[in-house]
């Protein structure tokens, strides 16, 4: 009797890899396993389906959860497939950095070095134009603005030209639950939050590794939230900042 040899570990972790690589490409949200942490990671062609980013309401109220969002959009006869916090935000849920909300400017990007995540540059821009989306770093925007029907500055960059964030240490003991945005090289953006607390080297492996993003951009920690009524997902808590999320008919 012949035995099959079992793969390599390399080759275990590439067929692993490709394999949840090929589930997560196709349209909404499912939980992915790596390296023995959970994720749920949500995906969306922009050429396919509206990504939108949300703060405030017509009336200049901050919107700050997504049942409000919803809310919003019914009156246009849409609402969220899912959704989740878009970046940083000032006590007032004002953004900390660029912020472009159906194509008018509501702050501008901020290329300085700062104090916390955002100011760990290299940070970036996770942008939406007409026919695409990218993950942009903040430098590289500010001098070459792309054209923005949203936008959000966050940051660190968790990967950056294939590379994870060259501060990111693999023995860091400083670990929050953490969401993030990439953009996969077919143009398909993949947002993902962890399941529970992940260092920022851990969170970036998975986009480089398993989603496979050569540009990604760390949202935000510990405030992370998700919304995905697929998977009977709607997390709650205190007032959020922007939100960015994928927009559908709504049901009838």
């Amino acid at each position: 009797m012949r035995m099959r040899r079992r793969p390599t570990t390399a080759l275990a972790a590439f067929m692993l890899a490709a394999f949840m690589l090929a589930d997560i490409a196709q349209a909404g949200c499912r939980e992915v396993t790596h390296e023995g942490r959970g994720y749920t990671v949500c995906s969306a062609d922009p050429t396919a389906t509206e990504i939108r980013l949300f703060r405030l309401s017509p009336d200049g109220q901050v919107l700050g959860s997504f049942s409000r969002v919803n809310d919003m959009l019914a009156g246009e006869g849409k609402a969220l497939a899912f959704a989740m916090n878009a970046g940083m935000y000032h006590p007032d849920r004002a953004p900390v950095g660029l912020y472009i909300e159906n194509g008018e400017a509501q702050a501008r990007v901020v290329t300085s070095a700062g104090p916390g995540n955002f100011g760990m540059l290299p940070n970036g821009v996770f942008c939406v134009g007409a026919d695409r989306a990218q993950v942009v770093e903040s430098r590289a925007f500010a001098q070459t603005p792309a054209a923005c029907r949203h936008a959000t500055q966050s940051g660190p960059m968790l990967v950056i030209a294939g590379k994870l964030h060259p501060r990111f240490l693999p023995d860091s003991t400083s670990r929050n639950v953490r969401n993030g945005v990439g953009v996969d090289d077919r143009g398909v953006v993949h947002f993902a939050i962890s399941d529970r607390p992940v260092t920022f080297h851990e969170f970036g492996r998975l986009f480089r590794d398993v989603l496979k993003t050569p540009q990604a951009l760390y949202l935000d920690g510990r405030i992370s939230r998700l919304y995905a009524p697929d998977l009977g997902r709607a997390d709650g808590g205190f007032p959020m900042g922007p939100i960015v999320g994928v927009v559908t008919d709504a049901p009838r």
